[in-house]
């Protein structure tokens, strides 16, 4: 019984693994059913659609990104990750894919900013420059969770659900909005608007996990094992390699809680979009 637990974890994490793999597009994507999507996003919320791109860093990591008035392109710096203007490539919901001749990150406030390559013909989004949105507002984002690599985003709905002062990754605190709504790995990026408007709330940046701090710790620990029954396998540059029994089960248990969903996210609030732009600008021209 217990070989049998181990051959289908094993399968599991093995099968998970190439699945995300060959999620990634290593070429341009087949577009889903546009007019249902346009449908669903409300009269002016349709303009904003074709301002809203696939980011793609290779050859694993995919998020969300979309084009501000200004001509440039907002994502996160987590989603740029290690790649630069060589291998980043973006890809608009018209399937065209499109290059960065420049890339701005702030890892501070997990914010970056690409220069395109050539002009796109979408109609960049608006920055809201109102008050903060009160608790219970309704928000929506659209983008490309769980490496869904369809060209047209997908939907999800929510409400503001309050504020917090986040720490940035290189110190001081960061605004963030909590959200009621179900973000995913892969919304990462993407622009929190204003229910049926396209203008710019904040930028998707995290969703929430219930595992208690311990258990990560305890899946980190399991995850650097390198000892106990070892088992073989090729990894996605078909090399043959070696996982141990510790780190199969780390890798399943991580995959649980990372993939599941709890209806509280973030969007980093556009102010803090706002002061990166006004602090980058020379580097924006």
């Amino acid at each position: 019984m217990r070989h049998l637990s181990l051959t289908v974890i094993l399968f599991t994490v093995l099968t998970a693994l190439a699945t995300a793999q060959q999620q990634i597009p290593n070429q341009v994507p087949t577009s889903v059913d546009a007019k249902v999507v346009l449908d669903a996003a409300g009269p002016k919320q349709r303009t904003a659609l074709s301002a809203i791109l696939l980011i793609v860093c290779p050859p694993s990591s995919a998020g969300t990104g979309f084009e501000v008035k200004a001509g440039f392109v907002v994502t996160n710096a987590h989603v740029v990750g290690t790649c630069n203007k060589d291998n980043l490539f973006g890809i608009l919901n018209s399937n065209e894919r499109i290059s960065f001749t420049k890339i701005i990150t702030d890892s501070r406030r997990d914010l970056a900013l690409l220069i395109p390559a050539i002009p796109l013909r979408a109609i960049g989004l608006d920055l809201y420059t109102g008050a903060d949105p009160v608790p219970g507002e309704t928000v929506s984002t659209w983008g490309y969770p769980l490496l869904y690599n369809g060209a047209t985003p997908l939907l999800s709905v929510g409400y503001v659900s309050g504020f917090r002062q986040a720490e940035g990754d290189t110190g001081g605190t960061v605004k963030h909005i909590v959200v009621n709504a179900a973000f995913n790995h892969g919304n990462s990026g993407g622009p929190l608007l204003r229910a049926n408007d396209n203008e710019v709330l904040g930028v998707v940046v995290l969703t929430y996990h219930f595992h208690p701090p311990v258990i990560k710790q305890i899946i980190d620990a399991m995850s650097r094992d390198q000892f106990g029954m070892m088992y073989n396998f090729t990894n996605d540059k078909g090399e043959r390699t070696q996982i141990s029994e510790g780190q199969l089960t780390a890798a399943v248990l991580d995959e649980f809680y990372q993939t599941t969903q709890v209806m509280i996210g973030e969007a980093i609030s556009v102010n803090e979009l706002e002061m990166l732009i006004r602090e980058r600008s020379a580097d924006l021209k």
